[in-house]
């Protein structure tokens, strides 16, 4: 039986995918990449990616408010998210890319930290589990998911934290998103967080057009590419590599809804 796999995270209402939507997805399909999970940054995009959920059936959307985008939130952009939650559009399976980043010039941090708490509530309210979006906030991020429990949880994407740091999320419920770090040699600490989870806690991912894997630096990354940090990743895992993709798939079926 052929591998398949969600790649749970992918900005694919971007470039490069806009205007090659189908020739993007045909690429995915061959590499096995049955399902891909697309994730806003700000309101202007919401419409955008519902659209692409429901012209394509390979890709599913989430909502969400990025902390990256702080300066393009406030409360009119809270109540679009609402609104469109609400809605219950079909497809829409998360809230995301949320989160809290300390990495940024100026993140106006105690923003952050409302409109995170602001978009949790949305996601309780709405049974709809997170994607979510940490740079230098892990025991922060750690902190507010404890304080405003979500009952789907959800997924760190893009994880670089530490071991102990992954736990205490996979304690919470919260799955941990592997993607193209894992490629590079000297991403030793990843590396060694993602050989030693439990396999129930991972998710693929390839945060495309971010994030590009070893070997392809200084290129956009792609959705397809979600079969190359899975081959990184069998590489680190004990596992055989059915197991391992059987996992990840049912990880993402069931923590996004997924059909099977």
């Amino acid at each position: 039986m052929s591998r398949v796999f969600t790649d749970t995270h992918c900005h694919f209402d971007f470039p490069p995918f806009s205007g090659h939507e189908a020739a993007s997805l045909a690429l995915a399909g061959q590499a096995g990449v049955r399902n891909i999970i697309v994730p806003t940054v700000t309101a202007d995009r919401f419409v955008r990616v519902l659209k692409l959920a429901h012209d394509h059936p390979p890709l599913f959307a989430a909502l969400g408010l990025h902390p990256l985008y702080i300066a393009q939130h406030g409360e009119a952009q809270l109540e679009q998210l609402a609104a469109f939650l609400a809605s219950q559009p079909p497809k829409l399976v998360a809230v995301g890319e949320i989160g809290l980043d300390l990495y940024m010039e100026n993140p106006q941090f105690d923003r952050q930290q409302r409109l995170l708490a602001a978009q949790l509530k949305l996601a309780k309210k709405h049974d709809l589990p997170v994607i979510l979006h940490s740079r230098r906030t892990h025991d922060r991020l750690a902190a507010a998911l404890r304080r405003l429990a979500v009952p789907r949880c959800g997924v760190v994407h893009g994880f670089a934290g530490s071991l102990s740091q992954a736990q205490a999320f996979v304690r919470l419920g919260y799955f941990i998103g592997v993607g193209g770090t894992i490629s590079y040699a000297r991403a030793q600490k990843t590396r060694a967080v993602m050989a030693q989870l439990p396999l129930s806690a991972l998710l693929l991912e390839t945060d495309a057009p971010d994030m590009p894997l070893a070997g392809y630096q200084g290129q956009p990354n792609r959705p397809e590419r979600a079969a190359e940090v899975f081959q990184a990743l069998c590489q680190l895992r004990p596992e055989p590599a059915d197991e391992i993709a059987e996992a990840l798939q049912r990880n993402a079926q069931t923590l996004f809804a997924l059909p099977a």
